[in-house]
């Protein structure tokens, strides 16, 4: 099968030149879009729209139809995985979501028992093989999952929390109790991520949403450890192409080094880390996909583009291979450009214009 007709968002994963610094938003289909809030509204709830492929096709082409994205993200939810394991997800309203039956009983816990995805994930890949159909191999598809210790911190609190306390009582009294919701995670998302891929996503996004919560030793026990599980056991390549995979810890920013080591074919960036300093740390291992801050977009344009070019040539700087010559003439970059986080809901549009205006004219001859 060969890649997608713009293909940079792979190249610049794999470390291969690229004509530009191609760009994705974490989130890019989502509220902030008035197309996406009238979808929403005829599929009657946010759940309903997740498991109607139909539904989360046409909302994951939406951000793509506006503006010049070098990659499309499945529209779905982390949370799928631990509903189907029959913790009975629901979204409460003001308050996010919800599970009714939160793992808080150790016999609960030592039931637990990854999903089969192809039973009951079913709506995802049929979702998954919609979209590639779509995309008329136009660009990428990525795939995701939560990490296997953000599953479980919903899946121990019952929804989201301020301070993880359940999650991190378990953690300190019953470490082994953690453990094996963290194994069962890990063998569930292998799994489901390994269906997407074969369902057509050509590469994953692991989202470390909570890892930043732990104190350094337990971020590569009860974290880093369970996500190395997950990805030596991703299928890397995938009608005969090689299928990346993005590891994003937000608030991961000391353990740079650790997460490049994990396997991974590069690593998402919050805001909060120097990008220009994590290409020196780890060298040339891995790519690096960030690190714009989301609350920046509320900016003027001319703001926003300010900060965009900041970002890009601190990265190029660092990395010493992105100036206009090499990126037009195939540069080896490493370089995804993405927020540091999910973009907000009440961000205006014609920003995100600007943002992407900036990002491909950048250095490009």
């Amino acid at each position: 099968m060969t890649r997608p007709k713009n293909d940079n968002f792979l190249r610049a994963l794999l470390r291969e030149p690229v004509d530009y610094t191609p760009l994705w938003l974490m989130r890019q289909a989502g509220r902030y879009l008035p197309e996406y809030n009238e979808t929403r509204r005829r599929a009657g709830n946010f759940l309903a729209l997740c498991k109607n492929p139909g539904y989360a096709c046409e909302v994951t082409l939406q951000p793509l139809a506006r503006y010049d994205l070098d990659a499309a993200i499945l529209f779905s939810d982390i949370l799928t995985v631990p509903d189907a394991m029959g913790l009975g997800l629901y979204f409460a309203d003001g308050e996010g979501p919800k599970f009714e039956r939160p793992l808080r009983e150790e016999w609960a816990i030592r039931d637990l028992t990854a999903p089969d995805p192809y039973d009951h994930l079913r709506y995802v890949l049929d979702a998954v093989a919609e979209i590639r159909r779509a995309l008329n191999n136009s660009v990428p598809l990525i795939g995701f999952s939560g990490s296997p210790f953000t599953l479980a911190c919903y899946m121990v609190e019952g929804g989201g929390s301020a301070d993880f306390r359940a999650v991190k009582t378990m953690l300190y009294d019953r470490p082994d109790l953690l453990h094996h919701i963290l194994k069962v995670n890990a063998e569930a998302v292998t799994n489901y991520l390994n269906a997407q891929i074969e369902s057509g996503a050509q590469a994953v996004q692991i989202f470390d949403t909570w890892g930043g919560a732990l104190s350094h030793a337990a971020y590569r026990e009860f974290s880093l450890e369970y996500m190395q599980r997950v990805i030596s056991g991703l299928k890397k390549t995938h009608d005969g192409e090689r299928v990346p995979c993005i590891v994003f810890t937000k608030g991961g920013g000391q353990w740079l080094e650790a997460i490049a080591a994990s396997g991974c074919d590069a690593v998402g960036l919050d805001w909060t880390t120097d990008i220009g300093d994590a290409r020196r740390r780890i060298g040339d291992k891995v790519a690096l996909q960030g690190n714009f801050d989301p609350m920046a977009l509320f900016a003027s344009p001319a703001a926003v583009a300010a900060e965009a070019t900041r970002i890009l040539d601190n990265y190029c700087g660092a990395a010493g291979d992105c100036g206009a010559a090499g990126a037009a003439g195939g540069g080896n970059t490493g370089h995804v450009f993405n927020l540091g986080h999910g973009i907000n809901q009440h961000t205006p549009p014609e920003n995100v214009s600007v943002l992407v205006d900036t990002v491909h004219g950048h250095r490009k001859i």
